[in-house]
């Protein structure tokens, strides 16, 4: 696959404009897609930085595809942390001729460093690129665990068009079915149906409002610790925060709650793809939003270089087992505490004969401490 028919190169003015900065600046550490060099060497490659110029899909948010560059005018100047894992920055997916075919290109450019171990950062454009990016995952022999960050699920209509506030039903409805589990994180109730949420609790879903973290951001990590594709809508910060989005609201995540979520998407030893969406940089008073994402984005790259190797890379023979008893002893849960972070799992049961790669994926399932 010749990752240039799909990538434009990174634009020289931006990595001219940041030349003269401190030697540790991600400027000089990124290896970029350029006119001159090409594509880099994937083979030296853990992340790689992608952003896509499509905001057909948005509710209400055209400009969108405008981001990836305003957040690379920040990201660049930012320090690099004491990492070992290489970054390639891809350049950018530009709209294609149709909706359809942004979706292709996605997908295509996804799945291409997915097969090669590599993490893509996806950054939009609309977040119904969450949709391409799920497609992404056809063919790689495994059921994916997808959490969206977002003051609503986006369910929607499915016989209307896809886009950012419908995507979910097609990634529930559609074949393939590859979807093992939805999470969401930060819902707010006032933007929510009954009818939603009454179809999340039947289909076994776990969504999660807004105000369960706010106390108590750490809630949030096991779930993400789950999760195989991480979407972030940018929605779901509160205004003061992040002005540069149309669809924005007055309550939501602070940005320093953002910058701990997308640290817990980092640190998780499966999470393979991490979006951020809906930037709309024609309205992002003083680039504070642009800001906020650059910093989001390093954060997840600062959880990516402290991964510990947990489950489901990690035998269970090396951690801790602790059993508890429940109703006077006919049933018993099983905890697993990891020695080398700490953190805990309780173990689901797999029926008899389902013993399938994929099946052991999810046979453990993140909690905490507090949970045991």
């Amino acid at each position: 696959m010749n990752l240039e028919d799909f990538l434009a190169p990174v634009r020289q003015s931006l990595i001219e404009d940041n030349e003269h900065l401190h030697p540790q600046a991600l400027v000089h550490h990124i290896a970029k897609h350029t006119e001159i060099e090409g594509i880099p060497d994937l083979e030296h490659c853990k992340i790689a930085i992608i952003g896509v110029m499509e905001d057909r899909g948005t509710n209400n948010n055209r400009g969108a595809a405008q981001a990836p560059d305003s957040v690379r005018s920040y990201l660049y100047t930012l320090f690099k942390g004491k990492w070992q894992s290489p970054i390639c920055d891809l350049g950018n997916i530009y709209s294609g001729e149709s909706l359809r075919d942004s979706y292709i290109a996605v997908k295509e450019v996804i799945h291409h460093l997915l097969k090669k171990g590599i993490t893509p950062i996806i950054i939009g454009g609309g977040q119904d690129l969450t949709y391409a990016n799920y497609r992404a995952y056809d063919g790689m022999e495994q059921t994916v665990n997808l959490v969206s960050i977002d003051s609503r699920f986006d369910l929607g209509r499915h016989d209307a068009k896809t886009g950012a506030d419908n995507f979910l039903s097609f990634i529930v409805l559609e074949k393939p079915y590859i979807l093992y589990n939805y999470s969401n994180i930060g819902y707010q109730t006032y933007f929510v149906n009954q009818d939603e949420i009454d179809l999340m609790e039947r289909m076994y879903f776990d969504v999660h409002r807004l105000g369960i973290f706010r106390n108590n951001i750490r809630e949030a990590e096991p779930i993400l610790r789950d999760a195989d594709i991480v979407s972030f809508d940018l929605s779901a910060l509160r205004q003061a925060d992040a002005p540069g989005n149309l669809n924005h609201s007055p309550n939501g995540f602070s940005g320093e709650e953002a910058c701990a979520l997308s640290r817990y998407a980092g640190i998780s030893d499966k999470v393979s793809s991490f979006g951020i969406y809906e930037l709309n940089p024609e309205f992002d008073n003083q680039g504070r939003t642009a800001h906020l994402v650059s910093q989001m984005l390093w954060y997840f790259i600062e959880g990516f270089n402290n991964r510990k190797g947990d489950y489901p890379y990690a035998s269970k023979k090396e951690y801790d087992r602790f059993t508890v008893l429940i109703n006077e002893g006919e049933h018993e849960l099983i905890f697993y505490r990891s020695n080398l972070s700490e953190r805990w799992w309780i173990e689901v049961p797999v029926k008899a004969g389902n013993t399938s790669m994929d099946s052991e994926r999810h046979h453990l399932i993140p909690c905490s401490y507090e949970d045991y």
